[in-house]
Order: structure tokens, then sequence, then C-alpha cells
């Protein structure tokens, strides 16, 4: 299983919410780059990055700071958060992203992903950010009465590359991740899922690790900055 430490950016700096409360964000580091190296120095396989004003805005925001990420790091990197059409997504994978994170148009505009997804084989993965077991879309601003494991299944037979299933009750509250419904999710499908939200120990990351469903990887972000979690120590378990 692959740990994805989390950077999520706002106004060009490295936070956390609280939740998605961009009003309850916490400063963990002026420099997301550097916050990066780090992660990077420590042996992560994968980045996980967010541009969060680019999710409420509907476009990029935080270019300048992930472009930053890219050109020092050769470790591949997902981003998600404000793209919503073909040019971007194209942008973005030249610049040297491995993957991008659709969202609000994996429910809005379904056509985009599968077509994103013919055209870039294994660089698109779709985001399932859930509110009690339902779709929340445009920095989770919007819930949906869409179901999070229907909209998982209606994607199937179209190429995509991983789920990232986020529990936005758990995110940031540092209170474990809701693994009864990831687990159902990653059930459900055969598309590799990614659990993210609320990841805040060792403990949590052998839960996720043990539990009866095949997951790809987990999401950290949090616990990381705070120093619940070790990352190279976290990176040693989940090798064994």
């Amino acid at each position: 299983m692959i740990l994805y430490p989390a950077i999520d950016l706002k106004d060009g700096k490295a936070v956390r919410l609280l939740r998605g409360d961009m009003e309850k964000a916490t400063v963990f580091n002026d420099d997301p780059a550097a916050q990066a190296l780090e992660f990077v120095a420590a042996g992560c396989e994968w980045l996980h990055l967010v541009d969060l004003n680019g999710a409420f805005a509907g476009e990029p925001v935080n270019a300048a700071a992930v472009e930053a990420i890219l050109s020092q790091t050769q470790t591949p990197a997902q981003l998600g958060g404000g793209i919503r059409d073909m040019a971007t997504i194209e942008r973005w994978l030249e610049k040297g992203l491995a993957r991008v994170i659709l969202g609000t148009v994996a429910v809005e505009n379904p056509g985009l992903v599968r077509e994103a997804a013919r055209a870039h084989p294994g660089k698109i993965a779709v985001g399932i950010d859930a509110r009690d077991g339902r779709v929340a879309t445009k920095g989770w601003a919007e819930v949906t009465d869409v179901d999070a494991i229907e909209l998982a299944k209606s994607y199937e037979d179209a190429g995509v590359a991983a789920i990232i299933y986020t529990d936005i009750n758990r995110d940031g509250a540092m209170q474990g991740p809701n693994i009864e419904a990831t687990a159902a999710l990653a059930r459900a499908v055969t598309i590799p899922v990614i659990a993210s939200g609320g990841v805040s120990s060792l403990k949590d990351l052998r839960a996720l690790r043990d539990c009866d469903a095949p997951l790809n990887g987990a999401i950290s972000g949090r616990a990381l900055y705070d120093g619940a979690i070790d990352l190279k120590e976290a990176l040693k378990m989940l090798k064994r």
C-alpha cells in the first residue's frame, strides 16, 4: 500500500483544513516546494497535491506553487482542485504531473473524464469526496444527491487510473479514517482506490492496509505535519 503525503495549497502556502472549511486553515509551511522536498527526502513514492483555492474558483489558482514542486522534485505527483477542462488537464500533464484528479467534473461532466482517460491512459484519477455517503463538489461547498459508490461504479469501464475517496467528516479531524465506507467502495469496483480523510496514526494505516479490501494507498496530511505519523517509519511499516 502506497502512502501519499498531502500538500494542500491555499494562497501559495501548504495548509491543512478542518473538514474542508477554508476558514479553518492551519499554515504548516510557507514554502510548499521545501515541504515536498522534506517528504521526498523521507522516501515517499508519490506526492498528493490539492489546489484548494482552485477547487472553489473552478480554475488553477496555486499554479506557481505546484510548478515549483514539479521543478524541484522527481517524485511522481498527483493534483486535484479546479481542473475542469481538457486544456487544463493537458497543460498540467505537459508540465510534468504524473496524474490529474478530476472531482467536480466527475459528477457534472463524466464525458470529459472518459475522454481524458482515453487520451491519457494511466494519468487520470477520479476524486470522490463524500459527506454521509453523498458526493460533494466545488471544493466540498455543494453536497449532491449522488451516491459515492454508484459514482465510482459508473467509471468501471472508463479506464481511470485510480479513485481517491475522501470522507469529508474525517478530513483534518485526526479521528481516524472511515474504514468501513472506504473498504465498501474499494470492494464495489476494480479501479484502484486510495483512502483519504482522517488518517492520523500508524494504527490507522495498519487498519487500512489490513482491511478486507484491495486498497492501493492512503493519503495523510495533518498527521505528518503534526508528527503524529513519522513518514519514514510509516513507509517502512507499509513495505513489510
